[in-house]
């Protein structure tokens, strides 16, 4: 029996492994670097031991150091989540060789599947050894790992070899493994997985099938369960495709096959021998629990005959820390507030007051909704978003709430270019009119507790300005001897934290919160402007600022001040949360300035470089 599980991971994800091993009458053991030695994840653990000597973006990957913090914790088994180590072959035989249990399938099956490219030659699916104009687009793919690291659309033979460098280099920042791979890159197809689980008696579970066709980055953003609107004969051929790949490999454990599905055909992409992010959508479907029955088979006990009935639908949200109207920059600094309303399932590995750092993946929680029919899930599920209060950095909340009320997606007609097709529309401002109002009479009742409002000139109207969606706001209000009032509103009631605003007869709440120069008002951000803005913050024309903090990779070959640039050109990348970010020419023109070097550190804002245009 298993006593101790030490997770090999961090965040959400440990968290989550910690929840079931506490049901269970498990203790638990976390890791964690430096950059996460006050994370959630390490704090609410019964043992925690710092991963010492590695940078925080590689230390997760330190199988011996993680092997050795089991030994010294008492921990008798190893979890690894999903990403990082829980991939790897080695890794999975050094927790065997250590004497402890490890939570996963055989080495033997990880390394057949693990590798896309083996996994791929073992279904009968090569990939391609030779690109020709004639096999365009293609997908170069990393060979080790997922979420979307290492992998680029490659539509121009010239831009081959680019992408095959910067595929390498994030597969290896991301997995420790540069392998990448090319195949046939399939438009606007749905992608499709099956989820399997395996014991050691030759019992294989099929439960279900989910979509997670809208991603960005060729990260899943939205994921549901079972996969909507797909023909029965499909339906049985994944699960079965699906199961021959298991016993395939002698697979133990959780284990997801992902497919691409086009034309009423299934393309066969990977397995991933791991839980899956999205597992919380078939567990809820299933009524099961995936990391206790992960525990049970790692114990050698059996599955059962079959697994219970589906039940209903169930769609997940991952809330990112990033801004998506801005090529799905991701987003750092305090996470203030975050808290859903009942009746979703919240899985986080953050709480008041974290901080949301450069080194890691930028995910802050997933949204899991579950009800009797698709709409009645998806709409309670927006609704949840809509409602959630999230104080901090910009996240794609407001993204997540119209996705899911996108008649493509509600009525299940969606594939993976989705956000190509929809991103601006998706990201089009749409703010309360009335929220820098709301916000200017709170911060307004704040100031009239501490100094009572008094003006030299009670005529004049009071000026507050607030930037939001990249444009500012001016409003006006006066203080009355009756209290505050606007023009065309009428102000029902108004304090630092509520303000009730009426117009054209109907009455709206507005909660408002303020962290520094961010407010809150409801689900939207502001920021407080200056009433006399700093002339010397300003930059010249055509600089080029970083959009986050993070790390210059490299620079565009043979780039120097004096060059001729093309707009759009690809100047320099970030690296930053273990994905590159190209920073390109604004217009074309000149180079003038210079500020980066490869290696070079960088903080959000810093200048990189400076392009006059032409």
């Amino acid at each position: 029996m298993i006593g101790t599980v030490l997770v090999a991971n961090r965040g959400e994800i440990a968290r989550r492994i910690f929840r079931t091993c506490r049901e269970s009458g498990i203790r638990t053991v976390a890791v964690y670097s430096d950059a996460d030695e006050n994370a959630l994840h390490a704090r609410v653990a019964d043992a925690a031991v710092r991963l010492p000597g590695a940078a925080p973006a590689d230390t997760y990957l330190r199988g011996d150091l993680i092997v050795r913090a089991a030994i010294a914790a008492g921990a008798d088994a190893v979890h690894p989540g999903y990403g990082f180590l829980s991939e790897n072959a080695g890794f999975a035989r050094a927790v065997a060789d250590a004497g402890l249990t490890w939570i996963g399938p055989p080495p033997e099956a990880i390394e057949a599947m693990a590798s896309k490219t083996r996994a791929k030659h073992l279904m009968g699916v090569a990939p391609l050894d030779e690109v020709t104009e004639a096999d365009l687009p293609v997908l170069v793919k990393a060979a080790a790992g997922g979420g979307g690291r290492g992998m680029r659309v490659v539509r121009r033979l010239a831009d081959l070899g680019a992408a095959l460098t910067a595929a390498r280099a994030e597969a290896a920042s991301a997995f420790g493994d540069g392998e990448v791979f090319v195949e046939p890159y399939v438009e606007d197809g749905r992608h499709v997985e099956v989820q399997i689980l395996a014991d050691t008696h030759g019992t294989v579970w099929v439960l279900g099938t989910r979509d997670c066709s809208l991603q960005r980055r060729h990260q899943k953003v939205i994921e549901e369960a079972p996969a909507p609107g797909l023909p029965e004969e499909l339906t049985d051929e994944l699960r079965t495709l699906a199961s021959r790949a298991a016993r395939a490999v002698d697979y133990v454990g959780a284990g997801t096959v992902e497919f691409l599905v086009a034309d009423g055909r299934a393309h066969f992409l990977e397995m991933n021998t791991r839980l899956q992010v999205e597992h919380p959508v078939t567990e809820a479907v299933y009524g099961v629990d995936l990391v206790a029955l992960q525990l049970r088979v790692a114990e050698g006990h059996a599955l059962g005959d079959a697994p219970p009935p589906a039940r209903g639908h169930a769609v997940e949200a991952r809330l990112y820390a990033e801004d998506p109207a801005n090529g799905w920059a991701p987003q750092t600094g305090r996470l203030h507030r975050l808290a859903v309303p009942d009746g979703v399932r919240l899985d986080t590995g953050y709480t008041d007051g974290d901080d949301i750092g450069v080194h890691y993946d930028p995910m802050l929680a997933k949204l899991v909704a579950h009800a009797p029919t698709r709409a009645e899930a998806v709409r309670r599920l927006a609704g949840a978003l809509e409602r959630a209060v999230i104080h901090g950095p910009v996240t794609n909340r407001d993204l997540l709430v119209r996705s899911l009320r996108h008649e493509e997606f509600t009525s299940g007609r969606m594939d993976t270019g989705f956000y190509d097709r929809h991103l601006d529309g998706l990201t089009s401002p749409a703010p309360d009119p009335l929220a820098p109002l709301a916000a200017a009479l709170a911060d307004a009742s704040a100031r009239a507790g501490r100094f009572g409002g008094w003006r030299n000139l009670p005529s004049q109207p009071q000026l507050k300005r607030y930037a939001l969606a990249g444009e500012e706001h001016e409003v006006r209000y006066h203080h009355t001897r009756t209290g505050l009032a606007a023009d065309g509103v009428r102000v029902v009631h108004a304090d630092a934290r509520l303000v009730v605003l009426e117009a054209d007869g109907v009455r709206r709440r507005y909660d408002v919160a303020r962290h520094g120069d961010r407010v809150h008002v409801n689900a939207t951000a502001l920021t407080a402007l200056p009433r006399f803005p700093d002339p010397t913050a300003q930059h010249a024309p055509g600089s080029l600022l970083a959009p986050m903090p993070g790390t210059v990779v490299r620079l565009a070959e043979g780039l120097a001040e004096g060059s001729p640039v093309e707009a759009g050109q690809p100047l320099l990348w970030l690296e930053a949360m273990k994905m590159e970010h190209r920073i390109t020419a604004p217009v074309t023109g000149t180079l003038t300035d210079l500020h980066a070097a490869a290696g070079q550190q960088v903080a959000v804002g810093s200048l990189l470089a400076v392009v006059r245009g032409t």
